[in-house]
């Protein structure tokens, strides 16, 4: 119960779409498309609703957004298809709900809201995950639906390279163990990845989500960070929100949502806890990508070490996005 002692938390919400190295022409586009989810978003935060709500809303108006690599207009596995992944997390209980390798849902943000709301389990995936969510409402449709011919053409453009024995130049791509410097890296950044937002309501609950289609020319089958508890993606009112985008193995193996987090709980400030996060990404694994975090006090940080990261923010200082390239 609230006392009036207690001073109601000012909603905040953070959204991004994605870390790489946005060409641009893709710009405005980019900008535009975080500025409609943030919108969204923090619009059912000011009429009250709760960081959950504003979270899944947020991120599926990017997952319906074909300029991002999240929903219609993902990667492309190497068979051609799209395979989507999401987590969504509540701070408020610890409740989560996680989707993976999913192809006949538009929206899989809103499956794993389903997963968090209506069962005794957090994660599901392929056929199991489209059959929880079509018994709860969720239409199915066809994977072609989510395909575009920009993807087609991204995909055999790297198939291509591949078979001339050219090097990887995604995200699922390694460095050369002699050659991780940011300089060289920036030139492999050809990939778009990620969405995610985290929110504080007016209760002084936090909620993140996260949503991907993966890496181009990913195995079928693979799962990266995004709807991993504590590595892409994670929410604990105690201590902070998190989504992270960029390489996935590297977060992964570092639990890296849950690193940064535990910093806040620790008394480093978001702004502080972000970039050390990023950095520790890189030096110790030599990870690329960006994070957004905030805490339980409306405090917040955002960092990147790829070329460009597109990022919305919105709170009593009103709404603004942001875009490096």
């Amino acid at each position: 119960m609230r006392t009036s002692s207690q001073i109601p938390a000012l909603p905040t919400l953070i959204v991004h779409g994605g870390a790489w190295a946005i060409p641009p022409e893709m710009a405005d586009d980019h900008q535009r498309g975080v500025a409609n989810a943030l919108a969204t978003g923090y619009a059912i935060l000011k009429k009250g609703g709760t960081a959950t709500d504003a979270v899944e809303a947020a991120v599926t108006v990017l997952e319906d957004d074909p300029t991002f690599d999240a929903g219609r207009g993902s990667f492309l596995t190497s068979e051609g298809r799209v395979q989507l992944d999401a987590l969504l997390m509540d701070g408020a209980t610890l409740r989560a709900g996680g989707v993976a390798c999913v192809e006949h849902l538009r929206n899989p943000i809103q499956a794993a809201r389903l997963v968090l709301d209506k069962s005794p389990h957090i994660y599901f995936v392929g056929r199991g995950a489209e059959a929880f969510a079509a018994s709860h409402g969720m239409p199915l449709i066809e994977n072609q639906e989510l395909v575009l011919d920009r993807e087609r053409i991204r995909l055999a453009e790297a198939q291509s390279r591949l078979a001339r024995g050219l090097a990887d130049i995604t995200f699922s791509g390694a460095l050369a163990e002699d050659d991780k410097s940011p300089e060289t890296a920036v030139q492999s950044f050809l990939s778009h990845d990620t969405v995610g937002a985290v929110a504080l309501d007016q209760f002084g609950n936090l909620a993140a989500g996260t949503s991907t289609g993966g890496t181009l020319n990913k195995a079928p089958g693979r799962v990266g960070d995004s709807s991993l508890i504590g590595c892409g993606c994670y929410a604990d009112n105690h201590s902070a929100a998190v989504s992270l985008t960029g390489w996935g193995e590297p977060i992964m193996k570092l639990v890296l949502g849950k690193w940064a987090t535990d910093r806040v709980a620790q008394g480093t400030s978001p702004e502080l806890a972000a970039q050390q996060a990023i950095d520790y990404l890189f030096q110790r694994l030599g990870g690329h990508g960006g994070i957004i975090l905030l805490g339980p006090d409306g405090r917040f940080g955002l960092a990147h070490n790829t070329p460009g990261m597109a990022w919305g923010i919105g709170n009593s200082d009103g709404l603004r996005t942001g875009l490096t390239v």
